[in-house]
């Protein structure tokens, strides 16, 4: 429980992080484009968060900077902190090598090789909800299956916008849901909770969510034409790891022993199939633990950040805020999903939202005794609602860039992250 006296002054910090971040990607998305580049990943957010962290530590003088310094090191190092970097390292390694082996797209192609052509559309859906579980990544299941949901609209006579957000809506469900998402790592460790049990809680906002989304999908499938997208190559050996680890990871193993189980397997299927060598096994893990550089750095900074601001009664001030407008275990969850919310729209990364958002979630889970499950899928699944939602955000941006569409064009027919929210709006309303 934090009982620092409130003082918004210590929430400075964090507005500048918003002023820096938000305004230069704003600038750059919509007044002052740069031809090739997004916008919002034009200022790097670990610059940002570097700047911030310069001003958590000038504020205060009645605490020395060397104690400024402890504080920042308590903060990073906490249990919860540290397990996550590790995750996010093997997450990293995983990515790398099963990307490298053919395993996604061997995954896709043979998901649709079994999907009847009549409903090639809510069998996009289905995939994506597949391969994004399986890979933990909503980019990455994107980059894969929107080519094909072009092939889909093309050959089927159906929308482009909806067939690119059906597979944009399927990858959202599986970085919501994922055992190996770094969204799920981040919201589950920051909590410290098991993944099983914030799977067990999400699933029942997520499930009714999907399966609302599949039915309006399977009507609109109905009105349109048999598709044949074509042959596609695929090996079930490649394939096969994918499916192994998310039986491991449902059955509620350890998540590091299961990406272990993962990276293993895929270097059998690799050799098997010859589409990994030596080198070029080693390297892919290099690359994908390398590219989970930026979030780990982003998290040691808001764990120091976030440290400070507690310390000097920021937490507090979110808190007193909070209870003026919100009372009652269901007002605690709302300031937890709009909290969760503004984050992502502010820093258009789902991830960087949840470490923002959750030591302040905690202090307002302990407060209105929210169980730490519930704070965990109230922080992953609001952050993906917003993530799949936002045109400026990477998956939208990423999705259009691939369809020849605008992001904005997208948006209406994102069915699932828009039913995500009225369930999550729902599962509040019943809680007593």
């Amino acid at each position: 429980m934090n009982d620092k006296t409130p003082n918004g002054k210590a929430l400075l910090p964090i507005l500048v992080f918003l002023v820096l971040y938000l305004g230069s990607g704003i600038w750059f998305e919509y007044i002052r484009p740069v031809d090739g580049q997004m916008g919002f990943y034009i200022m790097s957010v670990v610059v940002a968060f570097s700047i911030a962290l310069a001003v958590a530590l000038a504020q205060n003088r009645k605490l020395s900077f060397d104690e400024k310094i402890h504080l920042c090191a308590t903060g990073i190092g906490d249990d919860n902190i540290t397990i996550m970097l590790f995750i996010f390292l093997m997450a990293g390694a995983f990515g790398g090598i099963a990307k490298q082996a053919g395993g996604a797209s061997s995954t896709a192609n043979l998901l649709l090789d079994i999907i009847p052509g009549s409903f090639a559309v809510p069998g996009l859906f289905l995939i994506a909800c597949l391969i994004s579980m399986a890979m933990g990544t909503s980019v990455g299941t994107i980059t894969v299956l929107v080519p094909i949901a072009a092939e889909v609209s093309r050959n089927g006579g159906f929308s482009l916008p909806l067939c690119v957000a059906t597979v944009v809506g399927g990858s959202m469900f599986g970085d919501n849901l994922s055992f190996i998402s770094d969204t799920t790592i981040a919201a589950t460790k920051t909590q410290g909770v098991e993944m099983k049990d914030k799977f067990r809680t999400n699933i029942r906002i997520a499930l009714p969510a999907a399966l609302l989304t599949l039915a309006v999908l399977v009507a609109v499938a109905l009105t349109g034409n048999a598709v044949s997208v074509g042959d596609f190559e695929y090996n079930i050996i490649q394939a096969l790891p994918y499916f192994v680890v998310l039986a491991l990871a449902v059955a509620g193993l350890n998540v590091l022993l299961v990406l272990g189980v993962g990276i293993g397997l895929f270097l059998i299927a690799g050799a098997l199939t010859g589409s990994l060598t030596y080198i070029s096994a080693f390297t892919a893990m290099g690359d994908g633990t390398t590219g989970m550089f930026e979030t780990m750095i982003v998290t040691i900074l808001v764990a120091s950040i976030g440290a400070l601001i507690r310390e000097n009664g920021g937490f507090a001030a979110i808190l007193a805020f909070i209870r003026k407008r919100f009372s009652g275990k269901r007002g605690g969850m709302l300031g937890i999903a709009l909290l969760t919310s503004l984050m992502d729209i502010s820093t258009a990364n789902n991830t960087v939202a949840i470490v923002m958002a959750a030591p302040i979630a905690k202090e307002i889970s302990a407060e209105y005794r929210i169980e730490p499950e519930k704070t965990a899928s109230l922080l992953d699944t609001c952050s993906c609602v917003m993530q799949g939602i936002i045109p400026y955000g990477a998956q939208l941006l990423i999705a259009a860039s691939l369809s020849g569409l605008s992001s904005v064009a997208i948006i209406p027919f994102l069915f699932y992250p828009f039913l995500l929210a009225l369930f999550v709006l729902v599962s509040v309303a019943r809680e007593r």
